[in-house]
This record gives structure tokens, C-alpha cells and sequence, in this order.
């Protein structure tokens, strides 16, 4: 039972024995645990500039969510028309840049709310490049049957940096403040942009980059549109990410009013999720060569369903945290299955335009859904949304996956 344990545990790390995407996956470790740094960092600047608005602090999000609209499909056309690696190179390198600049402004006292929309929205522009990119780039690193582990390790390395990164960036901001924050996180993005330069692409497929720019988009969504799993696919995963309310929307709210917790306990309560999504994401990983979606999806949007009506109906926080844990743990199993999809359904050379769908759902779908649903924790309170919002996934899922047999053979 040991030995079967620890080969398990072997194989959830497997994708790693490809050169290029360990080194690639090595520097992303260090670049998501800034990311995350700065996320909190520009959270804490809005509401010290703001006097603690909330307005204001969605206003930032929702100029990156407009972002992603305007410019994901686009950007997963030009990753589809360069060369990924340089392109990579740039869209990091910007991003380096970006933070760079909140760090001075900071430091400097001249910042403003209105620079940090500004930076959010091109943060955001150039994300829409750099994801679908990233993606399609690592789907070529990686043989067919491994590439579910590298997904699932990507999704693990991220989850696992949302419970580090904030941890740390409280303790930077307390010592040394809040524009370290943003320093740090820019010198992050060095050991991507260095690990993108060991990264040997010569013997990689090229990317045809004759067509027209919407000729190509429009191209890529007829293969969706025309693909018997991947229409009904993104239609429950984007339910999913636009009904059900973000934990960042839902805890806050279930600490004050229902739970009655101080922030500390609250921090533990969003830990538990990111330790659910790194277990998830571990798990899937070891079993990604004979596991089928047809039969693990499915699974993972029952328990997502259950787990955030428990969640959101607990009045203890040890049965919150216990739910936590499974919804964290199913929504990285829902995420990594539908990349996944997207990437193996589809020709080499349309990766980077439909992986724009992907990031078009989580980075824009998923903060648009956050105002409707914090409406209805207004009207209803944080317990029933909860519940009416998985009802609605759930009702979702079934229509997509009782109907359409085609789930059983994938």
C-alpha cells in the first residue's frame, strides 16, 4: 500500500521529466506567489487611497474584466500568429514593467485610484495575450498523455501561491510596506523571463500566421462550435464561474453575518479552499493517464454543488472549513478537465485562440458574475444566494451531462 502510495505521489510530478516545461514550470513557482503579493498589495492601496470603498475596489475589477473581453480573442489569435516564446517574453516583460510602475508611484506618493483602473485595465490587455499564449506554449512542451499533469501542476502552482502569497504580503506590508510589494513582485517575473530564455523551442510545430486575424478567431470558434463535447463543456464551466459568487465576494460576508469571526479565522477559512484546489490539482495530476472526463466531471460538479450550499448554510467553522476544502478541490478538478479538453480537441495551430475562451470565462465571466451576486447577498443575505446559485449550476450540469451521452466516451 506504501509502495502504491508513493508511486501515486511519483507520478502526479511526471510532466516534470520534460526539460522545457520543468524549467518553464520552475519559474512560474516564484512569478504566481508575486502575482498574488501584488493582488493584496493593490487591494490594501485602493481602500487606503478610498477610505475603504468597495465601489472602488470593483471599479478596478471591472476595468480588468472589461479588459479580457475586449482583447482575449484577439489575444489567442495573435498566439496563434507568433512565435509564443518571444511573445511570452513580451507580455511578461510588460507586466514587469506595469508593477514596476505601481511600485514607484506608490513609493513616490503620486499615485492615484485612477492610475491604479488604468494599470488594471492594461494589466489586463496584456494578460489576454499572455495566458492563452502560455497555455498553447505548454501544450507543446508536453507529449499528449502528460498533458493533463502539466495542467493540473500549473493549476496547483497557482492555487498554492493564493494561500503563500497573501501570507506574505501582509508581513511585507507591515515591515516594509506597500510598495515592496510591488517590487518584489516585479522582480518576480525575472525568473520567468529568464527560464523563457533556457526554454529551446526548435523543434516545436509552427504557428501559421498567414490568415487574417478574424479569420483565424472566427476559425477556431467554428472548430468549438462544431466539436461535440466542448460547446456543452464551456456552457456549465461558464455557469459555474458567472453564478456561483467568488470566495472573495462570499467569505467576508458569511465571517461578519453569519459565523461571527475575526480576520484571522477568516484567512484560515481562505486557505482552506486553496488547499482544496492544490489537492485537487495533486490528485488529478497523479491520475491523469487513465482517468476519463466523462466520469470525473460529472463528480466534481455534484461535489462543488454540495459543497457550497453547506458552506454557505454552516454555522460552524469547522464545517465551512471542511466544505471549503471540497469546493477548492472540485473547482480545480472542473478547471483543469475543461483546459484540458481545450487543448487536446483542437489542431496545434488553434490552441492559442481557443485557450482565449478559457481565460475570455475565468478572468471576465467570473468578476461580472460577482455583481449580480452581490446584489442578491444584499437582498437575500450570503446563506441563500449561496444555495440559489448552486441550484443553478447544478440544474446546469445535469441538462449538460444526463443529456449529452457523447461525456461517457471522452
Amino acid at each position: 500500500m506504501q509502495t502504491l502510495l508513493h508511486r501515486r505521489w511519483l507520478d502526479a510530478f511526471r510532466s516534470l521529466r520534460h526539460r522545457e516545461f520543468r524549467i518553464l514550470w520552475s519559474g512560474l513557482i516564484v512569478s504566481a506567489v508575486g502575482t498574488w503579493m501584488q493582488i493584496i498589495a493593490q487591494s490594501l492601496l485602493v481602500l487606503q487611497l478610498t477610505r475603504g470603498s468597495a465601489f472602488a475596489l470593483g471599479l478596478v475589477s471591472l476595468a480588468q474584466a472589461l479588459a479580457f473581453f475586449v482583447f482575449a480573442l484577439i489575444g489567442g489569435g495573435f498566439a496563434d500568429r507568433l512565435d509564443r516564446k518571444r511573445l511570452l517574453l513580451v507580455t511578461q516583460s510588460t507586466l514587469m514593467c506595469l508593477a514596476l510602475m505601481l511600485g514607484i508611484l506608490t513609493s513616490t506618493g503620486t499615485i492615484r485610484v485612477w492610475m491604479i483602473v488604468v494599470i488594471a485595465f492594461v494589466s489586463g490587455a496584456v494578460l489576454s495575450f499572455d495566458q492563452p499564449t502560455r497555455a498553447a506554449l505548454v501544450a507543446s512542451l508536453v507529449p499528449k498523455e502528460d498533458l493533463l499533469n502539466a495542467v493540473s501542476l500549473q493549476s496547483a502552482v497557482f492555487n498554492g501561491a493564493s494561500t503563500l502569497g497573501p501570507a506574505l504580503a501582509g508581513i511585507t506590508v507591515d515591515v516594509i510596506g506597500l510598495s515592496a510589494n510591488f517590487f518584489l513582485n516585479a522582480a518576480s517575473f525575472l525568473a520567468v523571463l529568464i527560464g523563457l530564455l533556457f526554454v529551446s523551442t526548435a523543434g516545436l510545430p509552427r504557428v501559421n500566421g498567414r490568415p487574417k486575424l478574424l479569420v483565424q478567431v472566427s476559425e477556431a470558434l467554428n472548430t468549438v462550435k462544431r466539436d461535440k463535447v466542448l460547446p456543452q463543456l464551456l456552457l456549465s464551466y461558464g455557469t459555474l464561474l458567472f453564478f456561483g459568487p467568488s470566495l472573495q465576494l462570499l467569505l467576508p460576508v458569511l465571517a461578519i453575518r453569519v459565523l461571527h469571526i475575526d480576520a484571522a479565522t477568516l484567512g484560515i477559512l481562505f486557505s482552506a479552499a486553496g488547499i482544496g484546489a492544490v489537492s485537487g490539482a495533486l490528485f488529478l495530476a497523479s491520475f491523469s493517464s487513465t482517468i476519463r472526463a466523462g466520469a470525473i466531471l460529472p463528480m466534481a460538479f455534484a461535489v462543488w454543488t454540495a459543497s457550497l450550499i453547506v458552506a454557505g448554510l454552516s454555522k460552524t467553522v469547522a464545517i465551512t472549513a471542511a466544505a471549503l476544502i471540497c469546493l477548492g478541490m472540485s473547482q480545480s478538478v472542473i478547471g483543469a478537465m475543461t483546459s484540458t479538453l481545450l487543448q487536446t480537441r483542437v489542431p496545434h495551430e488553434q490552441r492559442g485562440r481557443v485557450m482565449s475562451l478559457n481565460t475570455l470565462l475565468i478572468m471576465g465571466i467570473r468578476p461580472l458574475g460577482d455583481f449580480p451576486a452581490g446584489a442578491f447577498i444584499s437582498l437575500w443575505g450570503a446563506p441563500l444566494t449561496a444555495a440559489a446559485s448552486a441550484t443553478v449550476v447544478a440544474m446546469a450540469a445535469l441538462l449538460v451531462f444526463v443529456r449529452r451521452s457523447v461525456f461517457r466516451a471522452v
